[in-house]
């Protein structure tokens, strides 16, 4: 697939800008067994300990902490489904950002400041303060263009790369599921 201009990019903003801003919905969910794996449920479930059980998460751990552990303000990654579309293209690619919900809600800053939270299905998550930038490997994937307007601004503030969240109360997630702001 050839990579969007950022002429194409920034002419799909409009209709990013368009996405609920209370409640929305669940649109793909991706479990993440082992780098670069990734597997389309229908349903998962979000756990304390594991974040979404059977992704790699936990075991990966992060470079970002001194001890290389998992980092528990990033446990479960959101990617607006309109910018993961306008990006990626087709459904099918959608997984290659490496998020674990796609979700058709406004994840701005503006929206879900950090310690908002979410209502998923069975399961409540909470936007972190960390950041959710794009690396090397959604560049690779998707363009320079695309990480550039993910990255800076007003991509950064729309958190069009998505946002990072911990998992509050434990639950069962389906696609279609409703995501509201409590």
């Amino acid at each position: 697939m050839d990579h969007r201009s950022a002429d194409e990019l920034t002419s799909g903003l409009d209709e990013i800008l368009r996405s609920p801003d209370s409640a929305g919905t669940v649109e793909l969910i991706v479990r993440r067994p082992a780098e670069d794996e990734r597997e389309v449920l229908d349903e998962c479930v979000l756990d304390l300990t594991e974040g979404l059980v059977g992704d790699a998460w936990l075991a990966r751990g992060s470079k970002s902490r001194p001890d290389g552990s998992a980092n528990p303000n990033a446990q479960l990654t959101l990617m607006n489904a309109r910018v993961a579309g306008l990006i990626a293209g087709s459904r099918e690619r959608w997984p290659l950002a490496g998020d674990q919900l796609y979700v058709d809600l406004d994840l701005s800053i503006e929206n879900l400041p950090a310690g908002t939270r979410l209502a998923v299905g069975g399961a409540v998550i909470e936007v972190t303060a960390d950041p959710h930038t794009g690396c090397a490997k959604f560049s690779a994937r998707f363009g320079s263009e695309a990480i550039t307007f993910v990255n800076k601004s007003p991509g950064r503030e729309l958190r069009l790369r998505g946002v990072n969240t911990r998992i509050v109360t434990p639950g069962a997630v389906r696609t279609g599921d409703a995501v509201t702001k409590l």
